[in-house]
């Protein structure tokens, strides 16, 4: 009969047979070796379970597990890219250069420069009178398209023409009014409609300043919110410029070459300080006393024209262009025709034969 002690160490040899092999069916399970059957123990924190170790995983649930880390991966990866945070960093410390400005914007019908690669055909006025000229009879829409069909006679296949809406936007008075200037200035909602119109036709919008007693510039920067826009230009009248007690259609103006070039020096900075595309700057005169042409300064952006202005017979406008012309051979030149006060009006072959033919013809 067996002792107590050896019926004792019998059991305890089962017991460490059937653990040995559970031990064994757990390894064959999970591909690897696995100790005892042990109980949790405290240790650091893993896999987001505070205090405890976990259990070797069976290989099919490494897999999966492994499988979902690379998806994961991947989905953050692509997230990153997609948010702009993947890239701020070449990997190496530089950082990815910045974007540059936006590219500047472009006049009607394309490109930044006027003159000379264009010919401007211009219809001018205001709609407030019939008698201040051709643009303010009708609605605008309908004057852009009466310019158009007139600006056609001018395009040459080397020299596209750039029509041209010229509202006076500064209107001369034979009245102080309440600031005292004997001027006039149009609404805003009268200039977005000619603008509109301007726009829908591809042309320009030219604000003409009729100053009174006021100056140009002064009237200029009133006018800054319009000529901030690509496609307004600037035209000035010093026939209208006044000083006291002179008045305004009693007199002919005239204006010193300080104040057209202060007015110039201005625009030109508005269009660098604004990336525009370059603006036509025109000065009417029909008399040469009216500004000094060679005291006047070309301007970065700024096509400078000089226009030959009045009415009157082909003999007389001829002779006053190229009196014009040879007195300031360093601007663009301009020729002014009027439909109803011009003798014999020049057709637009006549003016083209004209030396050197006018970069800029505006009808009144």
């Amino acid at each position: 009969m067996a002792t107590e002690e050896q019926l004792r160490r019998a059991r305890e040899q089962r017991i460490a047979q059937r653990a040995a092999a559970r031990a064994e069916r757990a390894a064959a399970t999970a591909g690897t070796a696995a100790p005892a059957r042990s109980r949790p123990t405290r240790g650091p924190r893993r896999a987001g379970v505070a205090g405890l170790v976990r259990r070797p995983a069976p290989a099919y649930r490494r897999r999966r597990l492994a499988a979902l880390a690379v998806l994961v991966a991947l989905l953050v990866g692509l997230a990153l890219a997609v948010a702009g945070l993947g890239g701020s960093d070449s990997g190496d410390g530089s950082e990815q250069p910045a974007a540059g400005p936006p590219p500047r914007p472009e006049l009607p019908r394309g490109g930044h420069s006027i003159l000379p690669e264009r010919r401007v055909v211009a219809y001018y006025g205001a709609p407030q009178d019939d008698e201040l000229g051709i643009l303010g009879i009708g609605s605008p829409e309908l004057a852009a398209r009466r310019l158009e069909r007139q600006a056609r006679a001018y395009a040459e296949p080397r020299r596209p023409v750039l029509p041209t809406l010229e509202l006076i936007a500064v209107v001369a008075a034979a009245h102080p009014g309440d600031d005292g200037t004997y001027a006039l200035r149009q609404s805003d909602a009268v200039i977005r409609r000619y603008l509109r119109a301007a726009r829908r036709a591809e042309a320009l919008l030219m604000l003409d300043i009729q100053p009174g007693r006021s100056d140009f510039l002064a009237e200029a920067q009133r006018l800054r919110k319009w000529l901030r826009e690509p496609d307004v230009s600037l035209a000035i009248d010093p026939e209208w410029r006044v000083t006291a007690p002179e008045v305004p259609a009693q007199v002919i103006g005239h204006v010193d070459a300080d104040e057209v070039n202060a007015t110039s020096a201005w625009l030109s900075r508005l269009v660098e300080g604004e990336r525009l595309p370059d603006k036509l700057f025109l000065i009417h005169q029909f008399t040469d006393d009216m500004v000094d042409e060679t005291a006047l300064r070309p301007r970065k952006g700024l096509d400078v024209v000089l226009n030959a202005d009045g009415f009157g017979s082909r003999v007389v406008k001829k002779q006053k262009y190229h009196r014009f012309t040879r007195q300031a051979p360093g601007f663009h030149q301009g020729f002014k025709l009027f439909y109803k006060e011009d003798v014999d009006l020049m057709p637009p072959p006549r003016v083209l034969r004209m030396k050197p033919p006018p970069d800029v013809v505006i009808y009144e």
